[in-house]
């Protein structure tokens, strides 16, 4: 069982940067694949950037070079550094819990979330 919370969102002007953080608990963190995902308004639930229990990282076409996922397990967290924001970056961002080594691009995929953080970025 692990248990998710977001934190770190916030209003930012286009080009800013901002850095979400992902606090686990459980004494398996270390054995799970995290994943960011963000929703915007009327639109559906989209993948963003995965990291593997040992590492390795994935991201989606649109954040790829922009955004920087990484973790910490000593921390029980991961983390999501945000760069060269865009208007359509905006949505509510959450990340999501797989147990095990694979990875998963969407959201039925992990069996864990959090509540989710809001991002916003002006124009």
């Amino acid at each position: 069982q692990v248990q998710l919370v977001e934190s770190g969102g916030g209003l930012v002007q286009a080009g800013g940067s901002l850095r979400l953080s992902c606090a686990a608990s459980g004494r398996t963190f270390s054995s799970y694949a995290v994943g960011w995902f963000r929703q915007a308004p009327g639109k559906e639930r989209e993948f963003v950037a995965v990291v593997t229990w040992s590492g390795g990282t994935y991201y989606a076409d649109s954040v790829k070079g922009r955004f920087t996922i990484s973790r910490d397990n000593a921390k029980n967290a991961v983390y999501l550094q945000m760069n060269s924001l865009k208007p359509e970056d905006t949505a509510v961002y959450f990340c999501a819990a797989r147990y095990g080594g694979s990875v998963a691009y969407t959201p039925p995929g992990y069996a864990y979330w959090g509540q989710g953080t809001q991002v916003t970025v002006s124009s």
